[in-house]
């Protein structure tokens, strides 16, 4: 049986790498068609995201140089997305907050999946160690 162990999930890191490259690829086609509009916070997570997602593929993934740029571009992936989300959270204590009409691109529930998309990602990466020969 197959167990959800962080093990398992290094182990299968190459398809997470790959789920989150064509989230970046799919949220920049959506922008780039029109349907949402324009917004660096957004543009700044889903590039962040791609990012991480190709330096998961990477076969030196493990080395410490790559680790530390994982690290940097997930600290400032993270910043721009808690700072979007705390601008909803300042909403709702002000009693002015509201869900867009379509929730699905949502800023407050988008930069909320993105913060823990972007901290998975680079937590999967630092755990990641050189294959044993």
């Amino acid at each position: 049986m197959n167990q959800l162990t962080l093990e398992n999930i290094i182990a299968k890191r190459h398809w997470l790498g790959l789920f989150a490259i064509a989230v970046s690829i799919i949220a920049w086609t959506v922008e780039l068609m029109g349907a949402v509009y324009v917004c660096p916070y957004c543009r700044t997570q889903r590039t962040v995201i791609g990012l991480l997602g190709i330096i998961m593929i990477l076969p030196f993934v493990h080395h410490f140089l790559t680790k530390y740029l994982a690290l940097v571009l997930g600290f400032f992936g993270a910043v721009v997305a808690a700072n979007q989300h705390f601008m909803g959270w300042k909403k709702i204590s002000a009693g002015k907050f509201s869900f867009n009409e379509n929730v699905f691109i949502d800023p407050f529930l988008l930069s909320g999946g993105a913060l823990f998309f972007i901290i998975g990602l680079t937590a999967l990466i630092l755990h990641t160690q050189k294959p044993s020969s």
